[in-house]
């Protein structure tokens, strides 16, 4: 069972909603299954209506329901562990591996490799999502957490929604934030053109917070090092959030016209960049409190050989003076 309570900015919200909200990694129609099967109550009252409008200190429990049929095959891919107990997983997950299956690919993701490697995993996420918690994007690198159980998954789940679960990334960007530390607030909704890209609105979508500082600029402002906490878990929220404010991530194919900026910086540094494929994005800490244990636990992942390597590079050539041609 999984306990919530509703936060001010949710109030008078329909239920299906906030818990969407409250616990992302779930589907709409998987959360409005548990309300109409009476599996939620709202301050201990048993609510299966999903229209159910929800006040500022509600208290939500919600009993999340095993789903047990899949056809998903385990898939033998190496995966880097870095902690490992008898309720979850940490790992470090490699560039170009998809977390879970979609269009295209149902079988060389990282729930097939989870599948693999663990006899047990918690499914309430969904039988596809074995023991995901969350999700990052195809080409990020880095931190993710792997629940081994339930009651686990779903008391993790709790500490995202309550932003008690720390998370911080790097990333490379283009040009220079100013302020060179703050926080980029607006609303993330899914682009109404392409539907594969998300953007931000001034009245849609969900709210989205992301706080930053910059760590060191590159080439006279060309690039910067920033690391970024999330405040909430958005689809993309990094890569739209920076590429709303101009300054889109270095290598990313979708947001922030990458090719237009590789094209005009000098020959050495574009052809790092033409060789540098994925979105330079990694998630390097986590913090969060063992939900069996109650202990603290920390990591930090250093970056991986590739940003390391194009970054160091990229501070070779700036001590040499190479400048760019153009900073439009």
């Amino acid at each position: 069972m999984a306990n919530f309570i509703i936060p001010y900015h949710l109030h008078n919200s329909r239920l299906d909603k906030a818990i969407s909200y409250l616990v992302p990694e779930y589907s709409r129609s998987y959360i409005q299954k548990i309300i109409n099967d009476a599996n939620v109550k709202v301050n201990n009252v048993i609510i299966n209506y999903c229209a159910f409008k929800v006040k500022d200190g509600d208290v939500v429990d919600i009993v999340l329901k095993v789903q047990t049929s899949s056809n998903m095959q385990a898939t033998y891919i190496p995966l880097d562990i870095i902690y490992e107990d008898d309720y979850l997983i940490v790992l470090n997950k490699q560039a170009g591996l998809t977390v879970h299956p979609g269009a295209g690919n149902h079988h060389d993701t990282l729930a097939n490799a989870l599948l693999y490697h663990f006899k047990s995993l918690s499914n309430i996420g969904g039988v596809d999502r074995p023991g995901i918690l969350h999700r990052l994007d195809k080409d990020t690198s880095g931190l993710m957490i792997v629940a081994k159980d339930n009651n686990t998954h779903a008391m993790l789940a709790a500490e995202l929604a309550d932003r008690t679960l720390v998370r911080k990334y790097k990333a490379l960007i283009w040009g220079t934030m100013m302020p060179i530390n703050g926080t980029i607030t607006s609303n993330i909704i899914r682009d109404k053109v392409n539907r594969k890209k998300m953007t931000t609105s001034k009245s849609c979508g969900k709210y989205a917070v992301s706080h930053y500082k910059t760590e060191k600029i590159f080439q006279n402002g060309l690039m910067s090092l920033i690391e970024c906490k999330l405040e909430t878990g958005r689809t993309h929220q990094i890569r739209v959030h920076f590429s709303s404010a101009g300054h889109g991530i270095v290598g990313d194919q979708v947001y922030g016209n990458n090719s237009r900026k590789v094209n005009s910086c000098a020959y050495p540094i574009k052809q790092l960049l033409v060789n540098f494929k994925r979105q330079a994005l990694h998630s390097s800490y986590i913090r969060f409190v063992h939900p069996q244990t109650n202990h603290l636990l920390e990591f930090t992942i250093e970056l991986p050989y590739d940003m390391e390597g194009l970054i160091n590079n990229i501070e070779v050539y700036s001590s040499l003076n190479f400048c760019i041609k153009d900073t439009a």
